[in-house]
């Protein structure tokens, strides 16, 4: 047969047991949020996943995208600013691979990172041609283009660093004098240059005098 329990020591054994889960139930949800959140990404803003340069939801964003979100060939030919000199060196080298190099980043302080396409020859891997797209609406637009060949683009530092190498007379395309390196940065929702430098080759390697770069 049971101990009755009077009514004051119910309601104090009942307090009990409700302060046991509630003190239980936080220690599950401070654990879980120890575990399970996110919180905030030193290393940029979060990147959404795109396909043939449109953008779609994402249900874990990562800190950058990844090759496989945007189609930069498709980019590039639907881009009625590409000269239509670049659009025809834009072809397969080697089954379905074709000359581009793509870059991902934040260049212009947008919601997800922009992309950064170099198009190439296939025969010696110069490049034709150089663009900036930043994501608009469902899509992406251009917002820089170079197509003064041989020129090369990238991502330094949240800048846009283009390369012209530069050629004299008789250079043969694997050995240019030398170079131009121009620096830009997204200002009032445009590229401006920030720094220009121009770089000499030495010619020494092939018995050449070294040259030196002009003031």
């Amino acid at each position: 047969m049971g101990t009755a329990v009077s009514a004051p020591a119910g309601r104090a054994f009942q307090a009990v047991i409700t302060a046991t889960a509630v003190l239980a139930a936080l220690t599950l949800f401070v654990s879980a949020c120890a575990t399970g959140g996110t919180g905030a990404r030193d290393e940029g803003p979060a990147g959404s996943d795109a396909v043939a340069g449109k953008l779609s939801p994402s249900a874990a964003p990562s800190a950058y995208a990844t090759p496989d979100d945007v189609n930069a060939v498709r980019l590039v030919m639907d881009d009625p600013g590409v000269a239509a000199s670049v659009k025809r060196a834009l072809k397969p080298c080697v089954g379905d691979e074709y000359p581009v190099d793509v870059s991902y980043g934040d260049l212009t302080d947008g919601a997800v990172d922009d992309v950064v396409v170099n198009v190439m020859t296939c025969s010696d891997a110069v490049g034709v041609g150089s663009y900036v797209y930043r994501e608009a609406g469902d899509g992406y637009r251009n917002v820089f283009r170079a197509e003064e060949s041989p020129v090369y683009a990238e991502i330094d530092r949240g800048d846009l660093v283009v390369t012209k190498q530069v050629y004299k007379k008789d250079d043969p395309v694997t050995s240019p004098s030398g170079e131009n390196v121009i620096t830009y940065r997204w200002t009032a929702g445009r590229f401006t240059l920030e720094y220009r430098t121009h770089n000499e080759y030495s010619g020494a390697v092939d018995g050449a005098a070294p040259t030196t770069a002009p003031n």
